[in-house]
């Protein structure tokens, strides 16, 4: 029985309904394993088979009142986050062989919402650099076309969830790392509002408000379904937070609402060939569910946001990694965009790192502002199609250089320098017959409400079920 690509919340009823076992959902996962990451190389750290199995034969004996929101789901890890007994290696070989002892906060509240975990999935080297390839497991490839990158740094979830290996996924996002893969690989993934999902105590969260874990699926319900799990306050983590409205959503009625299009930013931001077009295009398809989308002339330049968004993220990479540097044998381990950041992190002043908290303040306010006028705003998800699997990463768009390994994603930054809610929405494909995707985002706190928005794109669109990869 082959249960790949149905819905996880689906799947949940069809278990309580007792159409299907713990074991069925279990074999049809390995079974889609064997079957496609070999080619696309997802799933890391895989668990025996006969454990999995054994898993699963457990939960089905668990008495229905007592099981969880995640009950007999399996589940892959991102690599950089924790789950006890399997290796963290945050794709460097400074951790290839680091086992983790105990579980992450997310990981955990995912385990006793009983879903089974059998493996972790790739991602880049400490996450950085949106294209999932590193010296310990290898590259990531997009199942849409196997010569081209699966995006990062969530890039092994998106694929995992593309092919149907898995029917849920966690992620996490600095810089589009829950966007840009979702977007190359048609599926959705959600930035939450900062704070909704607690990041670990011992992570500085006082200063450092950029980085989330978040949830990758194939429609939006499966999106909150996981959401609703991974999030809530933690007595240990200040400005973590609960959302009950997470636990149930529906389609919105989109009839009046306005939409803003931000479009590429008055200019600012270059586009390869045909993807503004396509975004452009996609977009207005908000207004055959009844919304009024218009046009939105950028709110703030975008020099500002450049500027405020790579001095804070160099700063926070800079004291989380900058250890590394002060080994000679560990920096050589080290990849060229990761010394990049910790060199310029450890190059600013108190005053410019200051200077660039009061640019991202200003920015806050103007948004603000445009949440009075608009329900959501939209951006295209990337900036260029899935590019060649064996570069590490763009260094031209449309004939533009880029003078960081790291600009092509610049599209990215508007929601998460603020730390507002986003949602990638699957938006169909390229001539090339490559996937792209849309940002929506609101204003904080506003995740059921967006997903509500999702779930009325995706009842009209459903492009993970209309195209799904052929590998």
């Amino acid at each position: 029985m082959s249960l790949a690509f149905s819905p996880a919340h689906e799947l949940l009823s069809q278990l309580r309904d007792k159409k299907v076992s713990c074991v069925d959902i279990m074999k049809s996962t390995i079974e889609r394993i064997w079957a496609v990451n070999d080619t696309v190389n997802a799933i890391v750290s895989m668990r025996e088979e006969q454990d999995m199995i054994s898993d699963a034969e457990k939960a089905d004996n668990v008495a229905m009142e007592d099981r969880g929101p995640l009950h007999g789901l399996p589940i892959a890890i991102k690599d950089l986050a924790n789950a006890k007994g399997f290796l963290t290696t945050q794709g460097s070989p400074i951790f290839a062989d680091d086992m983790a002892q105990s579980d992450d906060i997310i990981v955990e509240r995912i385990r006793n919402a009983g879903a089974i975990i059998i493996g972790k999935t790739n991602t880049p080297e400490f996450g950085l650099g949106s294209h999932t390839y590193n010296p310990v497991f290898g590259t990531t490839l997009n199942p849409y076309d196997q010569s081209r990158s699966a995006g990062g740094s969530s890039g092994g979830a998106a694929v995992a969830l593309a092919t149907g290996m898995l029917t849920i996924a966690d992620g996490s996002d600095m810089m589009g790392s829950l966007r840009n893969p979702a977007a190359w690989n048609n599926v959705y993934g959600m930035r939450p509002t900062w704070g909704l999902v607690p990041s670990e105590p011992g992570d500085d969260v006082f200063l450092h408000a950029l980085s989330t874990s978040g949830p990758m699926a194939r429609n939006p319900k499966d999106i909150a379904l996981l959401l609703s799990v991974m999030s809530g306050a933690h007595p240990k983590v200040p400005y973590s937070y609960s959302d009950p409205s997470l636990s149930d959503v529906t389609a919105m009625d989109l009839a009046g609402k306005r939409i803003g299009w931000l479009g590429n930013w008055g200019g600012a931001f270059p586009f390869e060939r045909g993807l503004l077009e396509a975004s452009h295009e996609a977009v207005l398809a908000f207004e055959a569910l009844g919304a009024i989308v218009e046009e939105v002339a950028p709110p703030i330049e975008s020099s500002h946001l450049w500027d405020s968004w790579t001095k804070l993220r160099s700063w926070k990479l800079a004291g989380g990694l900058g250890q590394h540097m002060s080994d000679a044998k560990m920096r050589d381990m080290l990849k060229p965009a990761v010394v990049w950041e910790i060199e310029h992190g450890l190059s600013l002043s108190a005053l410019e790192v200051h200077n660039a908290s009061i640019l991202r303040t200003e920015w806050f306010v103007k948004a603000m502002e445009l949440f009075d006028r608009y329900d959501a705003l939209v951006l295209p998800s990337t900036q260029t199609w899935p590019f060649l699997a064996d570069k590490p990463h763009p260094d031209e768009i449309d004939g533009i250089k880029l003078d960081t390994y790291h600009r092509w994603m610049e599209v990215v930054i508007p929601a998460g320098l603020l730390g507002l809610p986003v949602l990638n929405l699957p938006a169909g494909f390229g001539e090339n017959g490559l996937p792209f995707g849309l940002q929506l985002f609101a204003p904080k706190g506003a995740d059921s409400t967006l997903l509500s928005i999702g779930e009325a794109w995706h009842r009209a669109k459903n492009w993970p079920d209309l195209r799904r990869p052929t590998c």
